[in-house]
């Protein structure tokens, strides 16, 4: 069975433990092997979530699933608009235009799509 990712809140438990226990005295690589991370792993997972509390990550979790669906919003906005732009002109004979029934690029002069 593969590893599964660990949850950021229980990242972010863990780089306190580390902070906690070279507070103690503890070497650095000695607190990583303890709670059992490769020091490569601590380093970067520090790096994201360093100095974050939980309430902060709640928070970066919600703002980065309201950007995605704002992004998801106006990537659909505009491909709305394209697609109502394009067909209003008529094409010349050999042109091609964008289909909205088919979502395609086709010739209506050529009888095709």
């Amino acid at each position: 069975m593969a590893n599964k990712r660990p949850k950021p809140e229980e990242i972010v438990s863990k780089l306190r433990q580390v902070d906690v226990l070279m507070g103690q005295g503890m070497s650095r690589l000695d607190v990583i092997r303890q709670i059992g991370v490769v020091e490569q792993s601590y380093y970067r997972r520090r790096k994201k979530y360093g100095g974050m509390g939980v309430d902060q990550l709640k928070e970066l979790k919600r703002l980065q699933k309201e950007n995605e669906r704002l992004r998801r919003a106006v990537s659909d906005l505009t491909l709305d608009q394209l697609i109502l732009k394009v067909p209003a002109k008529q094409p010349k004979k050999g042109r091609f235009w964008l289909n909205p029934s088919h979502g395609l690029l086709c010739n209506p002069l050529s009888g095709s799509g």
